[in-house]
Protein backbone atom coordinates (compact mmCIF):
# COMPACT_ATOMS: atom_id res chain seq x y z
CA UNK A 1 0.00 0.00 0.00
CA UNK A 2 3.05 2.22 -0.46
CA UNK A 3 3.09 4.47 -3.48
CA UNK A 4 5.11 7.22 -5.17
CA UNK A 5 2.06 8.94 -6.66
CA UNK A 6 2.22 12.56 -7.84
CA UNK A 7 5.71 13.47 -6.66
CA UNK A 8 7.69 16.56 -7.59
CA UNK A 9 11.18 16.23 -9.07
CA UNK A 10 12.95 17.10 -5.84
CA UNK A 11 10.91 14.58 -3.89
CA UNK A 12 10.93 11.31 -5.86
CA UNK A 13 14.33 10.03 -4.78
CA UNK A 14 13.14 6.41 -4.91
CA UNK A 15 13.98 4.83 -8.26
CA UNK A 16 10.43 3.53 -8.70
CA UNK A 17 10.37 2.30 -12.30
CA UNK A 18 7.91 0.29 -14.32
CA UNK A 19 8.19 -1.06 -17.83
CA UNK A 20 7.68 -3.88 -20.27
CA UNK A 21 9.59 -6.25 -22.53
CA UNK A 22 8.10 -6.61 -26.01
CA UNK A 23 9.19 -9.85 -27.68
CA UNK A 24 9.34 -9.36 -31.46
CA UNK A 25 9.25 -11.78 -34.37
CA UNK A 26 11.89 -10.15 -36.57
CA UNK A 27 11.97 -12.91 -39.17
CA UNK A 28 12.25 -10.40 -42.03
CA UNK A 29 15.14 -8.62 -40.34
CA UNK A 30 15.20 -5.51 -38.18
CA UNK A 31 17.66 -2.77 -39.01
CA UNK A 32 18.52 -0.89 -35.77
CA UNK A 33 19.09 2.47 -37.49
CA UNK A 34 15.74 2.25 -39.27
CA UNK A 35 13.96 1.22 -36.07
CA UNK A 36 15.62 4.13 -34.25
CA UNK A 37 14.32 6.63 -36.81
CA UNK A 38 10.81 5.17 -36.79
CA UNK A 39 10.59 5.33 -33.00
CA UNK A 40 11.79 8.95 -33.13
CA UNK A 41 8.92 9.68 -35.50
CA UNK A 42 6.26 7.93 -33.44
CA UNK A 43 7.00 9.40 -30.04
CA UNK A 44 5.82 12.77 -31.35
CA UNK A 45 2.32 11.30 -30.90
CA UNK A 46 2.97 10.91 -27.15
CA UNK A 47 3.71 14.44 -25.87
CA UNK A 48 4.64 13.35 -22.34
CA UNK A 49 7.66 11.46 -23.71
CA UNK A 50 9.27 14.80 -24.62
CA UNK A 51 8.39 16.61 -21.41
CA UNK A 52 10.11 17.16 -18.06
CA UNK A 53 8.52 17.63 -14.68
CA UNK A 54 9.90 20.89 -13.24
CA UNK A 55 9.43 22.58 -9.90
CA UNK A 56 7.62 25.91 -9.72
CA UNK A 57 8.69 28.98 -7.71
CA UNK A 58 7.47 29.26 -4.15
CA UNK A 59 3.75 29.95 -3.99
CA UNK A 60 3.18 29.04 -7.65
CA UNK A 61 1.67 25.62 -7.19
CA UNK A 62 2.87 22.08 -7.74
CA UNK A 63 5.44 20.93 -10.32
CA UNK A 64 4.35 21.15 -13.97
CA UNK A 65 5.13 19.26 -17.15
CA UNK A 66 6.92 21.33 -19.82
CA UNK A 67 8.45 20.50 -23.19
CA UNK A 68 12.17 19.71 -23.01
CA UNK A 69 13.90 22.01 -25.54
CA UNK A 70 17.05 19.86 -25.36
CA UNK A 71 15.21 16.62 -26.09
CA UNK A 72 17.22 14.15 -28.19
CA UNK A 73 15.98 10.70 -29.07
CA UNK A 74 19.54 9.38 -28.72
CA UNK A 75 19.39 10.14 -24.99
CA UNK A 76 16.51 7.71 -24.59
CA UNK A 77 16.75 4.95 -27.22
CA UNK A 78 19.72 2.61 -27.53
CA UNK A 79 20.35 -0.63 -29.39
CA UNK A 80 22.55 -3.56 -28.49
CA UNK A 81 23.12 -7.09 -29.79
CA UNK A 82 21.95 -9.78 -27.42
CA UNK A 83 24.83 -11.36 -25.48
CA UNK A 84 25.35 -15.09 -25.82
CA UNK A 85 23.70 -17.49 -25.34
CA UNK A 86 20.69 -15.29 -26.07
CA UNK A 87 17.11 -16.18 -25.30
CA UNK A 88 14.45 -14.82 -22.98
CA UNK A 89 16.43 -15.30 -19.78
CA UNK A 90 19.26 -13.13 -21.09
CA UNK A 91 16.77 -10.44 -22.17
CA UNK A 92 15.22 -10.48 -18.71
CA UNK A 93 18.68 -10.10 -17.20
CA UNK A 94 19.25 -6.99 -19.33
CA UNK A 95 15.82 -5.68 -18.29
CA UNK A 96 16.66 -6.23 -14.60
CA UNK A 97 19.83 -4.20 -15.01
CA UNK A 98 18.10 -1.38 -16.90
CA UNK A 99 15.21 -1.04 -14.48
CA UNK A 100 17.68 -0.73 -11.61
CA UNK A 101 19.43 2.31 -13.08
CA UNK A 102 18.61 5.87 -12.12
CA UNK A 103 16.98 7.84 -14.93
CA UNK A 104 18.57 11.31 -15.33
CA UNK A 105 16.30 13.92 -13.75
CA UNK A 106 17.22 16.61 -16.28
CA UNK A 107 15.39 14.92 -19.15
CA UNK A 108 12.11 13.04 -19.78
CA UNK A 109 11.88 10.05 -17.45
CA UNK A 110 11.93 7.07 -19.78
CA UNK A 111 14.31 4.86 -21.74
CA UNK A 112 14.04 2.20 -24.44
CA UNK A 113 16.55 -0.46 -25.46
CA UNK A 114 16.25 -2.49 -28.65
CA UNK A 115 17.94 -5.87 -28.18
CA UNK A 116 18.67 -7.51 -31.52
CA UNK A 117 19.26 -11.17 -32.36
CA UNK A 118 17.87 -12.53 -29.09
CA UNK A 119 17.38 -15.75 -31.07
CA UNK A 120 17.33 -16.50 -34.81
CA UNK A 121 14.73 -14.15 -36.29
CA UNK A 122 13.83 -12.60 -32.92
CA UNK A 123 14.39 -9.30 -31.09
CA UNK A 124 13.07 -7.46 -28.03
CA UNK A 125 12.29 -3.89 -27.05
CA UNK A 126 12.68 -3.02 -23.35
CA UNK A 127 10.75 0.07 -22.21
CA UNK A 128 11.27 1.68 -18.80
CA UNK A 129 9.34 4.61 -17.26
CA UNK A 130 9.50 6.38 -13.94
CA UNK A 131 6.24 5.92 -12.05
CA UNK A 132 5.74 9.69 -11.88
CA UNK A 133 5.57 9.82 -15.69
CA UNK A 134 3.09 7.00 -16.16
CA UNK A 135 1.43 4.39 -14.00
CA UNK A 136 0.75 0.92 -15.37
CA UNK A 137 -2.36 2.05 -17.23
CA UNK A 138 -0.53 5.06 -18.63
CA UNK A 139 2.26 2.74 -19.76
CA UNK A 140 -0.23 0.79 -21.85
CA UNK A 141 -1.38 4.10 -23.36
CA UNK A 142 2.22 4.80 -24.37
CA UNK A 143 2.44 1.41 -26.08
CA UNK A 144 -0.80 2.14 -27.92
CA UNK A 145 0.83 5.23 -29.39
CA UNK A 146 3.93 3.34 -30.55
CA UNK A 147 2.58 0.15 -32.11
CA UNK A 148 1.96 -0.21 -35.84
CA UNK A 149 -1.34 0.72 -37.40
CA UNK A 150 -3.67 -2.00 -38.69
CA UNK A 151 -2.58 -1.47 -42.28
CA UNK A 152 1.09 -1.77 -41.40
CA UNK A 153 0.98 -5.24 -39.90
CA UNK A 154 0.74 -7.24 -43.11
CA UNK A 155 3.53 -5.58 -45.04
CA UNK A 156 6.91 -3.97 -44.39
CA UNK A 157 6.69 -0.36 -43.22
CA UNK A 158 8.06 2.28 -45.53
CA UNK A 159 9.87 4.83 -43.40
CA UNK A 160 8.65 8.38 -43.88
CA UNK A 161 11.17 11.04 -42.85
CA UNK A 162 10.08 12.69 -39.65
CA UNK A 163 7.97 15.79 -40.14
CA UNK A 164 9.16 18.51 -37.81
CA UNK A 165 6.75 19.39 -35.04
CA UNK A 166 6.56 23.13 -35.65
CA UNK A 167 5.04 23.67 -32.22
CA UNK A 168 7.82 21.91 -30.31
CA UNK A 169 9.19 22.93 -27.92
CA UNK A 170 6.30 24.94 -26.57
CA UNK A 171 7.38 27.57 -24.06
CA UNK A 172 6.69 26.81 -20.43
CA UNK A 173 4.37 28.99 -18.39
CA UNK A 174 5.77 32.23 -16.98
CA UNK A 175 5.99 32.86 -13.27
CA UNK A 176 3.03 35.23 -13.57
CA UNK A 177 0.96 32.56 -15.31
CA UNK A 178 1.89 30.00 -12.67
CA UNK A 179 0.98 32.38 -9.85
CA UNK A 180 -2.37 33.21 -11.44
CA UNK A 181 -3.12 29.54 -12.08
CA UNK A 182 -2.14 28.65 -8.51
CA UNK A 183 -4.39 31.38 -7.08
CA UNK A 184 -7.26 30.36 -9.35
CA UNK A 185 -6.70 26.75 -8.35
CA UNK A 186 -6.96 27.64 -4.66
CA UNK A 187 -10.23 29.46 -5.29
CA UNK A 188 -11.59 26.49 -7.24
CA UNK A 189 -10.43 24.13 -4.50
CA UNK A 190 -12.68 25.98 -2.07
CA UNK A 191 -15.60 25.43 -4.43
CA UNK A 192 -14.68 21.77 -4.66
CA UNK A 193 -14.28 21.42 -0.91
CA UNK A 194 -17.45 19.32 -0.40
CA UNK A 195 -16.34 16.91 -3.13
CA UNK A 196 -12.82 16.85 -1.69
CA UNK A 197 -14.12 15.99 1.75
CA UNK A 198 -16.20 13.23 0.20
CA UNK A 199 -13.12 11.92 -1.59
CA UNK A 200 -11.14 11.93 1.64
CA UNK A 201 -13.96 9.99 3.24
CA UNK A 202 -13.82 7.48 0.38
CA UNK A 203 -10.06 7.27 0.85
CA UNK A 204 -10.46 6.54 4.54
CA UNK A 205 -12.94 3.79 3.71
CA UNK A 206 -10.58 2.38 1.06
CA UNK A 207 -7.71 2.32 3.53
CA UNK A 208 -9.78 1.10 6.47
CA UNK A 209 -8.43 -2.47 6.08
CA UNK A 210 -5.00 -1.09 7.00
CA UNK A 211 -6.25 -0.43 10.53
CA UNK A 212 -7.06 -4.07 11.18
CA UNK A 213 -4.66 -5.80 8.75
CA UNK A 214 -1.12 -6.55 9.87
CA UNK A 215 1.41 -8.61 8.01
CA UNK A 216 2.82 -11.43 10.13
CA UNK A 217 6.63 -11.22 10.45
CA UNK A 218 8.23 -13.37 7.73
CA UNK A 219 11.38 -13.53 5.62
CA UNK A 220 9.41 -11.80 2.85
CA UNK A 221 10.13 -8.48 4.58
CA UNK A 222 13.83 -7.87 5.07
CA UNK A 223 16.74 -5.84 3.82
CA UNK A 224 17.04 -5.90 0.04
CA UNK A 225 20.15 -5.70 -2.08
CA UNK A 226 20.95 -4.06 -5.41
CA UNK A 227 20.49 -7.25 -7.40
CA UNK A 228 17.14 -8.26 -8.87
CA UNK A 229 15.92 -11.06 -11.09
CA UNK A 230 12.79 -11.58 -13.16
CA UNK A 231 11.03 -14.89 -13.68
CA UNK A 232 8.10 -15.30 -16.08
CA UNK A 233 5.18 -17.68 -15.58
CA UNK A 234 2.64 -18.03 -18.38
CA UNK A 235 -0.85 -19.45 -18.57
CA UNK A 236 -3.93 -19.32 -20.79
CA UNK A 237 -6.06 -16.32 -19.84
CA UNK A 238 -9.28 -17.94 -21.08
CA UNK A 239 -8.72 -20.92 -18.83
CA UNK A 240 -8.20 -18.63 -15.82
CA UNK A 241 -11.31 -16.68 -16.77
CA UNK A 242 -13.39 -19.87 -16.91
CA UNK A 243 -12.17 -20.94 -13.48
CA UNK A 244 -12.95 -17.52 -12.04
CA UNK A 245 -16.35 -17.13 -13.73
CA UNK A 246 -17.52 -20.54 -12.54
CA UNK A 247 -17.01 -19.37 -8.95
CA UNK A 248 -18.31 -15.83 -9.25
CA UNK A 249 -14.81 -14.35 -9.15
CA UNK A 250 -12.52 -12.43 -11.51
CA UNK A 251 -9.15 -13.13 -13.09
CA UNK A 252 -7.62 -10.72 -10.58
CA UNK A 253 -9.12 -12.72 -7.70
CA UNK A 254 -7.59 -15.94 -9.04
CA UNK A 255 -4.24 -14.20 -9.47
CA UNK A 256 -4.23 -12.90 -5.89
CA UNK A 257 -5.17 -16.31 -4.50
CA UNK A 258 -2.41 -17.93 -6.56
CA UNK A 259 0.17 -15.34 -5.46
CA UNK A 260 -0.61 -15.97 -1.79
CA UNK A 261 -0.35 -19.73 -2.29
CA UNK A 262 2.95 -19.36 -4.17
CA UNK A 263 4.44 -17.39 -1.27
CA UNK A 264 3.05 -19.62 1.47
CA UNK A 265 4.77 -22.76 0.17
CA UNK A 266 8.41 -21.59 0.52
CA UNK A 267 7.57 -20.00 3.87
CA UNK A 268 6.23 -23.34 5.05
CA UNK A 269 9.43 -25.07 3.93
CA UNK A 270 11.38 -22.59 6.05
CA UNK A 271 9.25 -23.34 9.07
CA UNK A 272 7.40 -20.01 8.89
CA UNK A 273 3.71 -20.73 9.42
CA UNK A 274 1.27 -17.99 8.41
CA UNK A 275 -2.49 -18.01 7.92
CA UNK A 276 -2.65 -15.16 5.43
CA UNK A 277 -0.48 -13.14 3.07
CA UNK A 278 -1.11 -9.38 2.99
CA UNK A 279 -0.92 -8.01 -0.57
CA UNK A 280 -1.01 -4.37 -1.64
CA UNK A 281 -3.35 -4.22 -4.63
CA UNK A 282 -3.62 -1.16 -6.91
CA UNK A 283 -6.90 -0.08 -8.41
CA UNK A 284 -6.28 2.21 -11.38
CA UNK A 285 -8.73 4.61 -12.95
CA UNK A 286 -9.34 3.68 -16.62
CA UNK A 287 -8.39 6.41 -19.10
CA UNK A 288 -9.15 6.73 -22.78
CA UNK A 289 -6.38 9.21 -23.59
CA UNK A 290 -3.68 7.47 -25.61
CA UNK A 291 -1.04 10.13 -25.23
CA UNK A 292 -1.05 13.23 -23.12
CA UNK A 293 -2.97 12.38 -19.97
CA UNK A 294 -0.74 9.77 -18.39
CA UNK A 295 0.52 10.21 -14.85
CA UNK A 296 -0.51 8.22 -11.83
CA UNK A 297 -4.25 7.74 -11.25
CA UNK A 298 -4.23 4.77 -8.91
CA UNK A 299 -5.31 3.94 -5.41
CA UNK A 300 -4.21 0.99 -3.32
CA UNK A 301 -5.70 -1.21 -0.64
CA UNK A 302 -4.13 -3.98 1.45
CA UNK A 303 -5.85 -7.36 1.21
CA UNK A 304 -5.27 -10.22 3.63
CA UNK A 305 -5.38 -13.34 1.44
CA UNK A 306 -5.96 -16.61 3.34
CA UNK A 307 -3.58 -19.50 2.65
CA UNK A 308 -5.34 -22.17 4.70
CA UNK A 309 -8.52 -24.01 3.79
CA UNK A 310 -9.80 -25.33 0.50
CA UNK A 311 -9.09 -23.30 -2.68
CA UNK A 312 -12.75 -22.45 -3.40
CA UNK A 313 -13.29 -20.98 0.07
CA UNK A 314 -10.07 -18.99 -0.17
CA UNK A 315 -11.06 -17.64 -3.60
CA UNK A 316 -14.42 -16.51 -2.20
CA UNK A 317 -12.64 -14.77 0.68
CA UNK A 318 -10.68 -12.79 -1.93
CA UNK A 319 -13.52 -11.99 -4.36
CA UNK A 320 -15.80 -10.38 -1.77
CA UNK A 321 -13.45 -7.54 -0.66
CA UNK A 322 -12.20 -6.88 -4.20
CA UNK A 323 -15.80 -6.61 -5.43
CA UNK A 324 -16.52 -4.10 -2.67
CA UNK A 325 -13.38 -2.10 -3.54
CA UNK A 326 -14.44 -1.76 -7.18
CA UNK A 327 -17.70 -0.12 -6.12
CA UNK A 328 -15.80 2.77 -4.56
CA UNK A 329 -14.34 5.74 -6.49
CA UNK A 330 -11.08 4.57 -8.12
CA UNK A 331 -7.87 5.99 -6.82
CA UNK A 332 -9.47 7.49 -3.71
CA UNK A 333 -6.59 6.51 -1.42
CA UNK A 334 -4.25 8.71 -3.45
CA UNK A 335 -6.00 11.73 -1.89
CA UNK A 336 -4.59 10.71 1.50
CA UNK A 337 -1.38 8.84 0.69
CA UNK A 338 0.20 11.32 -1.74
CA UNK A 339 0.26 14.32 0.66
CA UNK A 340 1.41 12.05 3.48
CA UNK A 341 4.30 10.62 1.47
CA UNK A 342 5.35 14.09 0.27
CA UNK A 343 5.45 15.27 3.87
CA UNK A 344 7.49 12.25 4.96
CA UNK A 345 9.96 12.90 2.14
CA UNK A 346 10.41 16.52 3.16
CA UNK A 347 11.24 15.56 6.73
CA UNK A 348 13.46 12.66 5.64
CA UNK A 349 11.34 9.84 7.03
CA UNK A 350 9.97 8.25 3.85
CA UNK A 351 12.89 5.89 3.24
CA UNK A 352 12.83 4.76 6.85
CA UNK A 353 9.11 4.05 6.55
CA UNK A 354 9.32 1.84 3.48
CA UNK A 355 12.38 -0.08 4.69
CA UNK A 356 10.86 -0.94 8.06
CA UNK A 357 7.12 -1.23 7.31
CA UNK A 358 5.19 -4.25 8.57
CA UNK A 359 1.88 -3.57 6.84
CA UNK A 360 2.19 -5.74 3.73
CA UNK A 361 4.15 -8.74 2.47
CA UNK A 362 4.14 -8.01 -1.26
CA UNK A 363 2.69 -6.07 -4.18
CA UNK A 364 0.55 -7.62 -6.93
CA UNK A 365 -0.85 -5.76 -9.93
CA UNK A 366 -3.00 -7.20 -12.72
CA UNK A 367 -3.59 -5.39 -16.04
CA UNK A 368 -5.59 -6.17 -19.14
CA UNK A 369 -3.56 -5.70 -22.29
CA UNK A 370 -4.54 -5.93 -25.98
CA UNK A 371 -6.70 -8.94 -26.80
CA UNK A 372 -5.52 -9.00 -30.41
CA UNK A 373 -1.87 -9.52 -31.32
CA UNK A 374 -0.10 -6.25 -32.11
CA UNK A 375 2.95 -5.38 -34.19
CA UNK A 376 5.82 -2.97 -33.69
CA UNK A 377 8.39 -1.85 -36.26
CA UNK A 378 6.77 -4.23 -38.74
CA UNK A 379 7.38 -7.18 -36.40
CA UNK A 380 4.58 -9.15 -34.71
CA UNK A 381 4.72 -8.78 -30.92
CA UNK A 382 4.81 -12.39 -29.73
CA UNK A 383 4.79 -11.51 -26.05
CA UNK A 384 4.33 -8.60 -23.64
CA UNK A 385 6.11 -9.06 -20.31
CA UNK A 386 5.34 -6.43 -17.64
CA UNK A 387 8.12 -5.13 -15.42
CA UNK A 388 8.07 -3.67 -11.93
CA UNK A 389 10.37 -3.93 -8.94
CA UNK A 390 9.75 -4.17 -5.21
CA UNK A 391 10.46 -1.14 -3.04
CA UNK A 392 11.55 -0.79 0.55
CA UNK A 393 11.72 -4.11 2.41
CA UNK A 394 9.51 -5.97 -0.09
CA UNK A 395 11.71 -8.77 -1.42
CA UNK A 396 9.40 -10.20 -4.04
CA UNK A 397 6.50 -8.76 -6.02
CA UNK A 398 4.20 -9.73 -8.88
CA UNK A 399 2.86 -7.92 -11.93
CA UNK A 400 0.49 -9.61 -14.37
CA UNK A 401 -0.49 -8.66 -17.93
CA UNK A 402 -2.85 -10.36 -20.34
CA UNK A 403 -2.01 -10.19 -24.04
CA UNK A 404 -3.54 -12.01 -27.00
CA UNK A 405 -4.92 -14.87 -24.91
CA UNK A 406 -1.85 -15.27 -22.71
CA UNK A 407 -1.47 -14.26 -19.07
CA UNK A 408 2.15 -13.41 -18.26
CA UNK A 409 3.13 -13.21 -14.58
CA UNK A 410 6.41 -11.45 -13.89
CA UNK A 411 7.91 -12.32 -10.51
CA UNK A 412 10.46 -9.73 -9.38
CA UNK A 413 12.93 -10.95 -6.76
CA UNK A 414 14.94 -8.18 -5.11
CA UNK A 415 16.94 -9.32 -2.11
CA UNK A 416 20.35 -10.32 -0.80
CA UNK A 417 19.94 -13.92 -1.88
CA UNK A 418 18.91 -15.35 1.46
CA UNK A 419 15.20 -14.91 0.79
CA UNK A 420 14.88 -15.71 -2.91
CA UNK A 421 11.29 -16.67 -3.69
CA UNK A 422 10.70 -17.21 -7.39
CA UNK A 423 9.29 -20.70 -7.67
Amino acid sequence: MLSDSHLGTKHFTTNFLIGAVLLLNAGHGLEPAWAFDLLAQRITAVPRLRQRLVNTPFGCGRPVWVDDPLFKIANHVTTLPCPTPGGESVVLGIAAELIGRQLPRDRPLWAATLVTDTAPGEAALILVFHHVLADVIGGLAVLAGLVDGAGERDKPIEFTPEVADVGFPRPGPSRTQLAIDAAFGRICSLQRLPAALCRIGNAAAELHPMVRVRAAPTSLNRRTGPKRTFVIVRTDVNMVHRVAHARGATVNDVVLTSVATALQRPLERRGELVHEIVISVPFSEPRQDRSGNLGNHSGVIPLAIPVVGDPVTRLKAVSEPTRAAKQKPPGASTAVLSPLFRLLRRVGLYQRLITSQRLIHTFASTMRGPEIRQALLGCPITGMLPLSVPTGNITVSFVVLSYAGELAVTIADHCTGACRVTR
